[in-house]
C-alpha cells in the first residue's frame, strides 16, 4: 500500500515517516562501484550504525543493545548515530553518493530499495545464507529485488501488519454482525454501503483517502500495477476502473466524509469521536484510541485485515542494510543479525507497537496472549502477530510508485470520484502520467 497508508503510519510513529520521494534518484560512484567485501572469520573493527529518530525514546534500548554486542565481541565497537526524520532522505542520497554510507543502516521498504538496486548495499543471503531461516517469510521476502534471484540486500527489523480496526456499536447500528468483520476489497465496499444508507448522514464508514488506499486496493482485486519487466505501468484494466465506479458511488451515498477526498483529516479524531465505523489498520492506532478516547475504545473491535485474491496482506519492514564495501564485514553482519534476533527484537516490541521479524520472536508468548478476549489492544497484538506467521507481499507498493506517481494517479481518480470525468478516461490518464513520469525518472 502507498506511503500515507495506515499500517505505513503506524510504523512512521517510530521513525517519523520519512520516505524517498523519488526511486530514480541519479547514484553514482562511492559503495555501487565498489567489490563487495566478504567474511574473515574475525568480528572486529569500529562500525557504524545509523537509525532513523529513535532518540531519546529508544536510546536506553538501543544502547543496551548495542553494549551487550560488545561485551559479547569484545575487538569490535559500534558507533552509533541516530537521525532526524526531517532531511533524512536527503542525507541518506547525498551520502550514498560521497561513499560514506554507515556500515549498517536502518532502511525502510523504499529506501532499501533505491539503494540496493544500485549496488550499495551487501548481499546478505550470501553473506549468510542460512539466515532467511530465522525471519518469517513475508519479511524476508520484503528485501529482495525484481530480477536479482534469491539475493537479499537487508536484515529484516521491525515489522508492522495490517488489521482491520472497527466500532461495534455502528457496526450494530448498520445491521451487520460484529463477529463477521468484511475480508474483501469488494466485502469491504458492500459493507460501507450499508452503513451509508442507515446512518442518516450521522456518521461515515471510511475515509475516503485515495492516496492511502493506493496501490494497495487494486493489488488486492488482482490488479496489474507493473509490467513482468517492471517497466513500465498496467493498472489501466476492468478492475481498476471497477474500483474508481464503487468509489465514486460510495462516495455520492455519504460512505466516507466529503472532506476526506481532498484533505487528510484528523482519523483518530473522528473515530475517536464515533464519526466514522473503520478505523485505520495498525496495532498503534488502537492503542491511540485507548489513551485518547477509552468510550470508544471500550466500542472498538479488531479483526484480520482485508486481503486480496490471494487471501495476502501488506505488511511494512525496517531493515538494516550492510553497505556493500564495509571494511569490516563481519562485525557489520553480525551486529545486524544481533539487532534482529529474537530476544532483541521482543525486546523491542515490548516498549513500541510494533513486531518482530524474526520468526523465533515473533514465537514469544507476549504475541499470541489474548487475554480474556475483550481487549481490543491486546487482541490486535495476536491478531497482527498470527498473519504475520503467513503475511505475503501482494499489498505492498513497489518503489516505481513514488510520491509524484501517486499524486498523479490521486488528481485523475478524484476527478472521477466527484464527476468530474469518467472512470474509465480517469484511470486511462492516470497510467499515461504515471509512465510519463516512470519515463522521465529512468531518463535521469
Amino acid at each position: 500500500m502507498t506511503r500515507s497508508n495506515p499500517t505505513r503510519i503506524a510504523v512512521a510513529t517510530l521513525v517519523t515517516g520519512a520516505l524517498l520521494s523519488t526511486a530514480a534518484c541519479g547514484l553514482s560512484g562511492g559503495a555501487g562501484d565498489a567489490k563487495e567485501a566478504e567474511k574473515t572469520g574475525r568480528v572486529t573493527g569500529e562500525i557504524t550504525f545509523r537509525t532513523l529518530q529513535l532518540k531519546p525514546t529508544f536510546t536506553a534500548y538501543v544502547q543496551w543493545v548495542i553494549d551487550a554486542f560488545e561485551r559479547k565481541y569484545p575487538e569490535a565497537k559500534v558507533t552509533w548515530e541516530d537521525v532526524p526524520g526531517d532531511g533524512y532522505n536527503e542525507k541518506l542520497v547525498a551520502d550514498a553518493q560521497a561513499g560514506a554510507l554507515p556500515d549498517v543502516v536502518n532502511l525502510s521498504t523504499d529506501s532499501f530499495q533505491l539503494l540496493a538496486d544500485r549496488g550499495m548495499l551487501a548481499d546478505v543471503a550470501k553473506l549468510d545464507g542460512a539466515a532467511a531461516g530465522e525471519y518469517v517469510p513475508g519479511a524476508w521476502e520484503q528485501f529482495k529485488l525484481p530480477g536479482k534471484g534469491d539475493s537479499v540486500y537487508a536484515y529484516p527489523w521491525y515489522v508492522t501488519p495490517e488489521i482491520l480496526t472497527y466500532n461495534r456499536e455502528l457496526f450494530e447500528k448498520a445491521g451487520l454482525d460484529p463477529a463477521k468483520p468484511p475480508t474483501s476489497v469488494e466485502q469491504f465496499f458492500d459493507y460501507a454501503e450499508k452503513i451509508a444508507a442507515s446512518s442518516g448522514g450521522q456518521y461515515s464508514a471510511f475515509m475516503a483517502d485515495p492516496k492511502g488506499r493506493l496501490p494497495g486496493d487494486w493489488q488486492k482485486m488482482g490488479v496489474p500495477i507493473l509490467s513482468e519487466k517492471q517497466d513500465r505501468f498496467t493498472f489501466d484494466t476492468d478492475q481498476a476502473v471497477a474500483w474508481v465506479e464503487r468509489m465514486k458511488d460510495l462516495y455520492a451515498k455519504g460512505a466516507m466524509p466529503k472532506e476526506s477526498l481532498l484533505k487528510s483529516d484528523d482519523i483518530n479524531q473522528l473515530y475517536g469521536g464515533g464519526k466514522i465505523v473503520f478505523g485505520p489498520g495498525s496495532p498503534g492506532f488502537v492503542k491511540d484510541i485507548k489513551q485518547n478516547a477509552p468510550q470508544v475504545y471500550a466500542k472498538t473491535r479488531v479483526a484480520g485485515a482485508v486481503t486480496g485474491k490471494l487471501g495476502h496482506i501488506g505488511i511494512y519492514a525496517q531493515s538494516l542494510g550492510i553497505r556493500k564495501d564495509t571494511k569490516h564485514t563481519d562485525a557489520a553482519a553480525e551486529f545486524a543479525k544481533w539487532v534482529t534476533n529474537g530476544p532483541n527484537q521482543v525486546e523491542f516490541s515490548r516498549k513500541a507497537t510494533i513486531y518482530p521479524s524474526n520468526a523465533q520472536g515473533l514465537a514469544d508468548p507476549f504475541f499470541s496472549d489474548q487475554g480474556d478476549g475483550k481487549d481490543a489492544e491486546t487482541l490486535a497484538r495476536a491478531v497482527g502477530a498470527e498473519q504475520l506467521k503467513t503475511a505475503a507481499l501482494d499489498a505492498n507498493t513497489p518503489v516505481q510508485w513514488t510520491n509524484q506517481v501517486g499524486d498523479a494517479v490521486v488528481r485523475e481518480v478524484q476527478k472521477a470520484i466527484t464527476g468530474g470525468q469518467d472512470p474509465r478516461t480517469a484511470v486511462k490518464k492516470a497510467e499515461e502520467a504515471a509512465n510519463k513520469l516512470l519515463t522521465a525518472a529512468a531518463e535521469k
